[in-house]
């Protein structure tokens, strides 16, 4: 069967070109829409589901919310893992799903059961799930700056305005704030005043929040104009609710401001952000969505951020604190580099041995093609191009090649001693034919090799099978090209004189090396096993000692410091230390600037701790 396609492609060769050329237009294509990042994604499919209970103990918030949001996640399919965190205040609910399931499938599921839950928890307690990002979605970070603004107005300016452009980028799941001063009103009620107008803090509360709506009516038509009738009642500001009546004396309001006094204070903060030991600063990260493209994502958040900069107060500036992209290009730069130097070297390589440009143009020009329609599949599959992936098709590149390259030396030498009276075409599809099968099915023997990595699962799977994919298409389309479009550029390219291997003087040298050699080991058969066998051998105290590492070293720049204290920390002490570790950290030459946070962002992906620091130090580059 091999055979007749071999001749079936040399005889149509208009048709084999038409679909080199298809299958070249949606490698292009796929190339230009795959998903670029620097590794792999190794999290696991999971669902946050992220419950506020303000002010309550951990215990409080174990006991009443995250237990029965716990239990009830249980029950849903393929789920696996379900954790709960409880912290002061707040409940994050994990749910990990099986290897392969997907992530929307999984939240409309987590949804489906939560509903249930709802009924469980305390009044007032709604729970809501996390984004649609992964654990590895923080790709972008920045920091609000101005040096005659309050960190309260910096976060007011972050959390109204700035987050919503950088929130509104294609492929954003979310935009979390750190760092700064929410305000609110604070009602610091006088117990005495209270008791001797005889009211109850409930009383107060319920005033206060039934104040505060506006109140529809209907409309109203005056001169042949409609006018819409509304009572107004939405609080503007403290002296609004001073002016609250909360009950009459004799005739005479109780006002709000003859029990209590009405301040603009800052929210309790479990999370502070500091910017190179100059203070604290106010700070946005941004989430990317599940399955986009890092790369877009980046660039579009930049795009949305630098377009809202006018609108900006005079003096209020956005500063970049971490940027994933460097990194993405810099990993994408150097594969495509290494691959295309490969290519430069094998196309060398082939003309030095063939010494007939033509005849390497064959071998050459099925490299890029093969290639492209590794990529094309990558993007059916929905694999993303990162070290490992673009790995893969580095690995292939060598064995790509092989069948081209034996296909058209077997036609040189058929040709060299064929009747000059014999059709050339003829000569070339039976040498082809002659080695043809074997070649294709030597090259599926390499596929099938890598097998064994498909049955990684969890982490190892993740890392290792975008590698064993893309070797995988690669070789095969190196496969079937060498049965289909080779037979067919081996007809249009080999014409004219054929040069002899033994005129090719690098072939004449390598021949007069390896002979003796051979003659040597053919005539030493069990000494040269037994040097085999001892070699073997020896490798083993080597590969004892060669030590292990789950992730590739990449030199990214940039530095993640994570350091902890000790439970209990108070927030003002956590600023203080993070300041003074700052500023340590910047004085390094090396440095360039320094962002660090302790405790968690307003994120249902950052669960972290007051007493846990996460600091990013960003290097300058080395010329520099």
């Amino acid at each position: 069967m091999i055979a007749r396609l071999i001749r079936w492609s040399a005889e149509n060769v208009v048709l084999v070109l038409f679909g080199a050329v298809f299958a070249t237009l949606i490698g292009v294509y796929a190339a230009a829409r795959i998903p670029l990042d620097a590794i792999p994604d190794l999290s696991d499919t999971q669902v946050i589901v992220y419950t506020e209970f303000p002010g309550q103990a951990p215990q409080v918030v174990e006991d009443q919310v995250t237990f029965p949001i716990t239990t009830a996640m249980l029950s849903v399919p393929r789920s696996r893992v379900v954790r709960g965190f409880s912290l002061f205040g707040v409940s994050f609910v994990y749910v990990i799903f099986a290897d392969g399931t997907d992530v929307y499938w999984a939240r409309s599921r987590v949804l489906e059961y939560l509903s249930g839950a709802t009924q469980r928890l305390p009044a007032g307690v709604t729970p809501a799930l996390g984004p649609d990002a992964t654990g590895v979605g923080w790709v972008y970070q920045y920091a609000v700056k101005a040096d005659d603004r309050n960190l309260a107005e910096l976060r007011s300016l972050q959390d109204w305005h700035i987050r919503f452009a950088a929130a509104a980028a294609d492929g954003v799941a979310e935009v979390a704030s750190v760092g700064g001063f929410v305000k609110q009103y604070s009602v610091v009620i006088d117990p005495l005043r209270l008791k001797a107008f005889g009211l109850t803090l409930r009383q107060v509360s319920d005033a206060i929040r039934a104040s505060n709506r506006d109140v529809g009516g209907r409309t109203v038509e005056l001169a042949e104009t409609e006018f819409m009738v509304r009572g107004r009642g939405y609080l503007a500001g403290p002296a609004d609710i001073e002016r609250i009546v909360l009950m009459a004396d004799g005739g005479v309001p109780v006002m709000v401001r003859d029990i209590a006094r009405v301040e603009v204070v800052p929210d309790e903060r479990r999370g502070v952000a500091e910017l190179n030991g100059e203070g604290e600063a106010v700070s946005g990260i941004v989430l990317q969505r599940f399955g986009a493209n890092a790369l877009d994502v980046i660039a579009a958040a930049k795009a949305s951020l630098e377009r809202i900069k006018s609108s900006l107060p005079e003096g209020v500036e956005i500063v970049p604190v971490y940027d994933r992209s460097p990194l993405i290009k810099a990993a994408i730069e150097t594969l495509a580099k290494t691959l295309t130097e490969e290519i430069v070297v094998v196309a060398a390589v082939c003309f030095l041995f063939l010494l007939h440009a033509r005849s390497a143009l064959v071998a050459v020009v099925t490299l890029p093609l093969g290639l492209l329609i590794a990529v094309a599949l990558m993007g059916a599959l929905g694999i993303g191009s990162n070290i490992m992936s673009l790995g893969g098709i580095a690995i292939a590149i060598g064995a790509m090649l092989d069948a081209s390259i034996v296909m058209v030396e077997n036609a040189h030498k058929r040709l060299e001693h064929a009747d000059p009276a014999a059709s050339r075409s003829e000569t070339i599809i039976r040498a082809a034919q002659e080695v043809g099968p074997s070649l294709f099915f030597s090259l599926l023997a390499i596929v099938v090799s890598f097998l064994p990595i498909f049955a990684l699962e969890d982490q190892e799977g993740r890392l290792f099978k975008p590698l064993a994919f893309t070797k995988t298409f690669a070789m095969s389309a190196a496969a079937v090209l060498s049965v289909t479009l080779v037979p067919a550029l081996m007809v249009l390219s080999i014409r004219g004189r054929i040069p002899s291997e033994r005129r090719n003087p690098i072939s004449r040298i390598l021949i007069w090396l390896y002979r003796p050699v051979i003659r040597l080991v053919r005539r030493a058969r069990v000494p040269t096993i037994l040097v085999a066998l001892g070699l073997m051998a020896a490798s083993v105290i080597p590969v004892q000692r060669i030590g292990t590492e789950f992730m590739p070293t990449l030199n990214e720049g940039t530095l993640l410091y994570m350091p902890t204290t000790l439970p209990g920390l108070s927030v003002t002490k956590a600023a203080e230390l993070l300041q003074t570790q700052n500023k340590i950290i910047r004085a390094f030459p090396e440095v360039d600037t320094v962002w660090g946070k302790a405790g968690r962002a307003q994120t249902a992906t950052d669960p972290a701790p007051l007493e846990m620091f996460e600091t990013v130090v960003n290097l300058k580059p080395r010329d520099q």
